[in-house]
């Protein structure tokens, strides 16, 4: 690891925190107990966690301000706010439950703002927030940085879920755009979406790649029997085909169950989807007379290890519309796991080049290439493995969490020292 930095105060803002097991509460969550097991204190203004169920658990209320402290020897502070969230979701309710964030959440940053912690950061999903965090890191001198998990007004719009688009689609990204131009960083998590950055208008010298990771001494390749296999009723030489993760609209499950549907006469081949998420009703129903489907409850993060380790085949598909918009955030877990992946992504998109470094790519919404690639990889045990091993080494080489965070420490105290010599240097 390397040399200890100065001690920095950080301030994290976002809607989504640990303990949420997927997306970017899970990636929040673990930079914020990395950041604090590094001596760097940090508070944390969030929200309950709710996704990917859309509910609240035991523990937690969306009703009222929550204090909480987490970590070793309790090194992060939250404060979590109330929040609206709609049992059934549509284009407006999802607006009015990211307004109801960001409207609540103003005084708990004002409170946080005024301790002068050395750097804001600010996590989108949502930029609903990021405008009055903006002005209120100004309004107390503190940098600010915005870090960009989904460019969701693009989202929105390529996804159908913000109409036709003309003037509404111009002016809101007219207004994106006046917003990522004025933070002191602008950081987010693969090369073509730090691309987007600057073709939005973000000066290069204030973006920052800043990707996703995963911990390797927790996700690794298992030797021996698998107990969820054993759970599940597999045998040895079934081939089990994994999706884990979120399961929403974006994520294009419509797919899978169509090659489920495709390969019920095989034997061989067995479908596990594990997760929860605004879509996953539909495709229950939609797979409900499918036998070689089965569906799994979201894991405990104890368990992502064995569950990983589970597939034969790990399957992500991703809408042609989603691409560069989005970096799946369950691709590191995947690699890292020893397993094959298999995507849906187009030539040249990153996770299309990913697939092609580390596993195995089909083209979007191509239910025949994506059946034929199944079918493939259940009957070559040897290619299976080949693929499972790239995908390891490309998890160490390029998605290992010390290096990745470590950047981000040295980014951090960077901004940091700039901005004291710039207030020492100013009249």
């Amino acid at each position: 690891m390397a040399a200890q930095l100065p001690h920095m105060g950080l301030l994290v803002y976002g809607l989504n925190f640990w303990p949420e097991l997927t997306g970017v509460g899970k990636y929040s969550g673990e930079m914020a107990l990395w950041l604090a097991g590094r001596s760097h204190a940090l508070r944390v203004v969030t929200a309950p966690p709710y996704y990917p169920l859309w509910q609240v658990p035991a523990g937690y209320t969306a009703a009222r301000y929550q204090q909480q402290a987490w970590g070793p020897g309790g090194a992060v502070a939250i404060t979590r706010c109330p929040l609206w969230v709609p049992k059934q979701l549509t284009t407006l309710r999802r607006l009015l439950h990211l307004a109801s964030f960001a409207l609540s959440s103003v005084p708990a940053l004002w409170r946080a703002l005024r301790a002068r912690p050395d750097v804001l950061m600010v996590v989108v999903p949502t930029l609903f927030s990021a405008p009055l965090a903006l002005l209120l890191a100004r309004l107390f001198g503190v940098p600010a940085w915005l870090h960009v998990q989904d460019f969701e007004v693009d989202a929105m719009f390529d996804l159908g879920m913000g109409g036709r688009g003309g003037w509404t689609r111009r002016l809101a990204m007219a207004l994106e755009s006046a917003v990522l131009t004025r933070f002191d960083r602008v950081s987010t998590i693969s090369p073509p979406m730090v691309n987007r950055l600057l073709a939005k208008g973000v000066s290069p010298a204030r973006c920052v790649l800043f990707p996703n990771w995963v911990d390797l001494s927790a996700v690794y390749p298992m030797q021996g029997p698998n107990a969820l296999r054993a759970r599940l009723g597999l045998a040895d030489d079934d081939v089990l085909v994994l999706y884990a993760g979120n399961m929403g609209e974006k994520q294009g499950l419509d797919l899978v169950i169509d090659a489920a549907r495709a390969l019920a006469a095989d034997p061989r081949i067995r479908f596990v989807l594990a997760g929860s998420g605004a879509a996953r009703d539909r495709l229950v129903e939609d797979a409900r007379a499918l036998g070689n489907v089965q569906w799994l409850p979201l894991q405990p993060m104890e368990r992502l290890n064995e569950m990983l380790n589970a597939a034969d085949v790990h399957v992500l598909p991703q809408r042609a519309d989603a691409a560069d918009l989005v970096m799946p955030s369950k691709l590191t877990g995947m690699l890292a796991s020893g397993r094959a992946t298999l995507g849906t992504a187009a030539v040249g998109t990153q996770l299309g080049q990913v697939l092609d470094e580390a596993g195995c790519r089909v083209d979007p919404g191509d239910v025949p290439a994506l059946v034929a690639a199944l079918q493939r990889l259940a009957g070559n045990p040897a290619l299976r493995q080949s693929l499972g091993q790239r995908g390891r080494a490309y998890a160490e080489q390029h998605l290992a969490q010390d290096a990745i965070m470590g950047r981000l420490e040295v980014q951090l105290a960077t901004l940091v020292a700039s901005r004291l010599k710039a207030r020492r240097s100013s009249p």
